[in-house]
């Protein structure tokens, strides 16, 4: 048991350094506690890479939307539709992994071909709800399904982004490891847990546990501005803690990557992390079996684990300027956007809620 946990500690460090630099286009990483050589007196951190982003690499102004290329393009069916093109650009990061994007634009196309329209290409550029806004701004994208009210709001006062329609509702999901170490109870609210965890998180950075009984206390966090980023830091906030400050805590795992290869991570290294139910039902059981849902948001609007998603059309997107106002329309549709979201499901599940 022992040999497989440190097995599975010296596979991700070595994962991340080979692969964490290409995830995140335009970040730049320190390495913190490099050394991997195992030592009992410090528990597993010594088995453990942090990479830390240059804070000026983050902000909304980074370089990287600046070369952003598609990750995909949908053509709705139509291979004809290379003749006309890109019309429509989205910017998003989870709904894209998961499926999502693409059955929305696959769709949107067929009924834009029905309504009399030429077949035409849309493009998903990846990434998170910060580096989405960005593409937004500087035109890179048409529109971009973004996770954080607040940011989506001043886009719009700033002016850069015209229109905001409600698109769906994801729901967060603290999930750890089987073994809890922070005794995470479920009758806790998600308040309880993250304080527990703190707790727990400690007391192990103070005193190591053994090894061969279980690991310490970690909480993974994607550090990377992403809307769970951000929900995660404003429970830990709301609780009195801010984990990131320096002398950084212990037990708060850096780790910015995707939603996906955060997901993994956590699973590998038995750590907590806050993530959404469209990532979590989308992955393989090999990634879910080592981990436990300890507590998923609701359809609420006052639930702080609502991960309500909004479409932001751009002032900039003026080339098709019909077809992203079609397709703004469309989202909020009941035979539109609505409906796919009505049978879009991942492991028998509904991966997604209908706006209210």
């Amino acid at each position: 048991m022992f040999l497989l946990k440190l097995l599975s500690h010296l596979f991700l460090a070595k994962e991340q350094c080979s692969v964490l630099l290409s995830e995140k286009p335009g970040l730049q990483y320190s390495t913190i506690d490099s050394d991997l050589a195992f030592d009992a007196k410090n528990s597993s951190e010594s088995l453990r890479h942090e990479f830390v982003p240059k804070p000026e690499l983050l902000s909304p102004s980074s370089t990287h939307s600046q070369n952003a290329k598609p990750r995909a393009t949908y053509d709705g069916g139509f291979p004809e539709s290379k003749l006309r093109g890109v019309c429509l650009r989205i910017a998003n990061g989870g709904a894209g992994q998961t499926g999502l994007l693409r059955a929305w634009a696959d769709a949107f196309i067929q009924d834009m071909v029905k309504e009399g329209s030429q077949p035409f290409e849309v493009a998903w550029y990846l990434g998170d709800t910060t580096e989405s806004l960005s593409m937004l701004a500087a035109g890179i994208v048409d529109v971009a399904l973004t996770y954080n009210a607040a940011a989506e709001k001043q886009a719009i006062v700033s002016g850069y982004a015209l229109d905001r329609v409600y698109a769906l509702r994801d729901h967060f999901m603290l999930v750890g490891p089987l073994a809890n170490p922070a005794k995470l109870d479920d009758e806790d609210d998600i308040l309880t847990m993250f304080n527990k965890i703190v707790a727990a998180g400690d007391a192990d950075a103070l005193t190591p546990p053994d090894l061969n009984e279980r690991l310490a206390t970690r909480f993974l966090s994607r550090f990377d501005k992403s809307a769970t980023n951000i929900k995660e830091s404003q429970i830990f906030a709301t609780i009195g803690q801010v984990p990131w400050a320096y002398d950084y805590s212990k037990w708060y795992h850096q780790y910015p990557r995707f939603p996906q290869e955060a997901l993994q991570a956590a699973s590998f290294l038995s750590e907590y992390t806050l993530i959404d139910q469209g990532t979590w039902l989308s992955a393989p059981n090999s990634i879910r079996a080592r981990l436990r849902i300890f507590k998923l948001g609701s359809d609420n609007a006052a639930d702080l684990l609502l991960n309500p998603g909004h479409v932001l059309y751009g002032t900039k997107a003026l080339d098709h300027e019909g077809i992203c106002r079609a397709f703004m329309d469309w989202v909020a549709s009941s035979t539109g956007g609505q409906k796919i979201l009505e049978s879009f499901s991942k492991s028998g599940h509904v991966m997604y809620s209908k706006a209210p």
